[in-house]
């Protein structure tokens, strides 16, 4: 328990957060990375180079600070970065290494003058505090999972048994378990975490889950980045027959039950997890609005399946929109996601559940206009790929 005078330290800070939270966020990472390699597979390096990983850890440290008297205020926050973390295999053991690093940033970062020994004691505890909470719901997820019928802890090995074109860009992977046994059970929108060699040492990746779950395999569908070390291994090198070492199903973002139409609005890759919430939400009578943003048909994945679901099941209604169009290209609209084409695809009633994935910018102007369509905000879902960041302005 923090004491009045180190919470009141804590907060005292958070005009410096709001600052340089980012200057300290860039050191800390590459001071950790200089004097504990050890730890570099857990983070992706390529977050690291685009600085969304610094700019996200700056924000959740921001956030943490300014509710550091009242954590429920966080809200979401708590449990994404826990699945998270499940899903990569953050374990006790590396907690110490980050708070050393975290402290020694303050301090170089801030000075000796503002980062006196009563405000690194007021973070240290508020450190303890935070990795506490932290590693004990982990471990809960962690032996939940290993308590599952067909569930593991750590890694396991899988089989490629299937390997298949999407598009130009995507490519599915039908992984099996080497041991021949069940694999656990996730929920649709769930990712799983991938652990893969490379000569200079292992990285680590998640992938969500795209087909829903049959308690025999699972199925990722990975986007080529173009200077993806991991995604243009698993397009160009892996094949049918390898081995890859998973992690087990791991996730925040999950369809919550709920009787009201569903709308998934998704933007290239982001298709992905919406796939198996679809074949979850096509059982019932709950009316599904499927709306799919991509440049053109070449890079369009899964359309094919979407169609067959919507014709197969009334209730399920979907539009595709291009924003560059090649020629023979079929669409129901041109151009970007926008309100006038959610507001003619949404059901009028707009007491409905909205969950929506793709790129920063897709995500934060869909959530302005779902918010300007009259959506309730508590009813609209997202999910980053990568580190959580925010869709504020």
């Amino acid at each position: 328990m923090l004491s009045a005078q180190q919470l009141a330290l804590i907060k005292a800070t958070v005009p410096l957060l709001e600052s340089g939270g980012e200057t300290l966020t860039r050191h800390f990472y590459q001071g950790m990375f200089r004097d504990h390699p050890e730890v570099r597979p857990l983070f992706n390096q390529a977050h690291q180079a685009s600085g969304s990983q610094q700019r996200a850890l700056a924000n959740a440290v921001l956030m943490y600070a300014r509710h550091i008297d009242h954590l429920e205020a966080l809200g979401p926050l708590v449990g994404q970065i826990v699945h998270k973390h499940v899903s990569l295999q953050i374990l006790p053991e590396h907690y110490p290494i980050v708070g050393q690093c975290l402290l020694r940033a303050i301090r170089e970062v801030l000075g000796a003058e503002l980062a006196n020994d009563a405000v690194l004691d007021a973070w240290a505890a508020a450190y303890e505090q935070l990795a506490a909470l932290l590693i004990g719901a982990e471990e809960d997820v962690y032996a939940s999972i290993a308590a599952a019928p067909g569930g593991w802890r750590g890694a396991r090995e899988f089989k490629v048994v299937r390997k298949q074109a999407e598009s130009e860009e995507i490519v599915s992977l039908y992984l099996q378990p080497a041991d021949g046994g069940l694999v656990a059970d996730f929920q649709p929108g769930q990712y799983i975490g991938l652990r893969v060699p490379f000569p200079e040492g292992e990285e680590r990746r998640n992938y969500s889950l795209s087909a829903r779950g049959d308690g025999r395999q699972y199925r990722i569908s990975v986007k080529r980045e173009p200077h993806g070390k991991v995604s243009n291994y698993l397009h160009d090198q892996l094949r049918v027959g390898d081995s890859l070492e998973l992690f087990p199903p791991a996730g925040h973002f999950v369809l919550r039950p709920s009787r009201k139409p569903l709308a998934l609005i998704t933007a290239g890759v982001g298709i992905t997890p919406a796939l198996a919430m679809l074949e979850q939400a096509r059982d019932s009578d709950r009316p599904v609005h499927f709306i799919h943003f991509a440049r053109h048909g070449g890079v369009h994945a899964f359309r094919d399946w979407v169609e067959a679901q919507s014709a197969a099941h009334p209730q399920v209604h979907h539009y595709f929109c291009y924003s560059e169009p090649r020629p023979g290209d079929l669409a129901h609209a041109e151009g970007l996601v926008s309100a006038e084409l959610l507001d003619r695809w949404l059901p009028a009633q707009r007491d409905l559940d909205a969950y929506f994935l793709g790129p920063l910018p897709f995500m934060a102007q869909t959530r302005r206009h779902l918010r300007a369509l009259g959506v309730p905000e508590q009813q609209c879902h997202y999910e980053f790929f990568g580190p959580a960041q925010t869709l504020e302005a």
